[in-house]
């Protein structure tokens, strides 16, 4: 007979994970406390649903059909004392300024999916950190435990995954207000646009740009084409994504779908496994490749032409357009050593897969003030070689992937700003990893713009 811990002649079970090695996992000394959270999130209500999943992945089998482009980006790790609505909907706003400059760019639809709700764990290089000759167990997230340097503060806490399912189902709630409620309204957004263009050092470079957008909406406003008369243009699409790293809280908030008997990761509407926690035969890889949801795998430098046909094979087993996202994280020093065989064995193999670009992680350096960093020169620089890489092999490139904000952090270097090191203090905000902000990612769009152009 079945039972819901153990796996049987390979088959999957939602706990089946539970047999492997299980890396990047905190360890919980009160195991009933764990239980009883566990328990507490199977009973609570999913915060996302099987038709919205359903409706991602066939968007992102456009994409990987060549027919859309994706964005997904968002804060590092989000966090308990900095959630507000503010800070939600200036992610929400600068993602919508994003896709408009691409989507002019181009012509084509743009996808946009949050690193929001529910991005809270974060993998550590050790479990333990040292200070001043004292060691504590690291900081992995505010679902796991707080980053204050104390015991108390760095003991992992099981009551915090309801606190981050409660921030998550809040966060979700104003993103459906936000859409609902006129926030996403074409003309809008585009003035947002102009208000950023109107002080920026660059703002000749991307002037053109802006005017002929211009251009269009009032062309469509004389044809009588506006929110009014066509409700869609003050709505969107916007979907919801996450590292799903702590696996007892994936594993409770997996339900399956009495319609159709699959299995789906109510958590978010995308999940992806990290560069650390890919393994093969490892616990996080056995959760996926259960579950309905479309899925993401973090491709870095050291990856092998076999292991990510292995793991392609695994994780897509049907060959499905939409089911399956590379996100490529390998430094703008390393992409061009590891992508071009990558991209050509999954080519020449048929393999049905959004290739998208994560150009931060690679990118990542300390300061000589202290502070970690990374330079917008070099995070430029790794799209554009994943652009050219992708179309020397005859590959669409699906998409980027940014740690980012809609605050005016100093956090990352250069832009037309030019933050140098110095200004690294000024307004050093991030928990984790740095993000760019605002004004940098927006000035990305306009450069990336001119690769969807092109």
């Amino acid at each position: 007979m079945k039972t819901e811990n153990k796996r049987l002649d390979g088959e999957w079970e939602r706990a089946s994970w539970r047999q492997k090695l299980a890396l990047q996992q905190p360890g919980y000394r009160d195991l009933d406390a764990l239980q009883r959270v566990e328990s507490q999130l199977t009973s609570m209500p999913p915060l996302v649903l099987p038709n919205e999943v359903a409706s991602l992945r066939d968007r992102l089998a456009r994409v990987a059909q060549g027919e859309a482009f994706l964005l997904q980006g968002g804060d590092c790790a989000e966090s308990f004392s900095d959630f507000s609505i503010d800070s939600v909907r200036s992610t929400f706003n600068v993602l919508l300024q994003m896709a408009i400059v691409l989507t002019y760019a181009g012509r084509r639809p743009v996808l946009k999916v949050g690193r929001i709700a529910g991005q809270f764990g974060k993998p550590r290089s050790s479990d333990m950190e040292e200070r001043d000759d004292k060691s504590l167990p690291s900081y992995r997230g505010d679902n796991i435990n707080a980053p204050a340097f104390d015991e108390r503060s760095r003991e992992p806490d099981p009551d915090r995954m309801i606190m981050a399912y409660n921030q998550s189902a809040n966060t979700l709630n104003l993103l459906r207000a936000f859409i609902g409620g006129g926030q996403a309204d074409l003309h809008q957004v585009h003035q947002w646009n102009l208000s950023f263009l109107e002080n920026n050092p660059l703002r000749e470079r991307y002037e053109q740009m802006a005017r002929t957008i211009q251009d269009a909406l009032s062309f469509m406003e004389v044809c009588g084409i506006n929110s009014q008369s066509h409700p869609a243009l003050g709505q969107t699409e916007f979907f919801t994504s996450h590292e799903a790293l702590l696996l007892p809280y994936e594993e409770a908030l997996t339900r399956q779908n009495p319609a159709t008997g699959g299995w789906y990761d109510s958590s978010a509407h995308m999940v992806w496994i990290g560069e650390r926690t890919r393994q093969l035969d490892g616990a996080h890889v056995e959760f996926f490749r259960g579950i309905e949801n479309p899925v993401g795998v973090k491709v870095g430098p050291s990856m092998q032409v076999d292991e990510l046909l292995g793991l392609v094979d695994v994780l897509n087993p049907k060959n499905e357009p939409g089911r399956l996202t590379l996100i490529s994280r390998m430094g703008s020093d390393g992409i061009s050593k590891t992508l071009p065989a990558l991209a050509a064995a999954l080519k020449r193999e048929g393999r049905q897969v959004v290739w998208s670009c994560d150009p931060m992680h690679g990118n990542t350096v300390k300061a000589s003030s202290g502070f970690k960093t990374r330079s917008f020169d070099r995070i430029l620089s790794e799209i554009k070689q994943f652009f050219g890489i992708l179309e020397s092999e005859s590959v669409h490139p699906g998409g980027i992937h940014l740690e980012m904000t809609g605050q005016h952090v100093t956090e990352c270097t250069g832009g037309a700003y030019q933050i140098s090191d110095a200004d690294l203090a000024k307004c050093y905000q991030t928990q984790c990893d740095p993000r760019l902000n605002a004004d940098q990612v927006l000035e990305l769009a306009f450069e990336i713009a001119d690769f969807l152009r092109d």
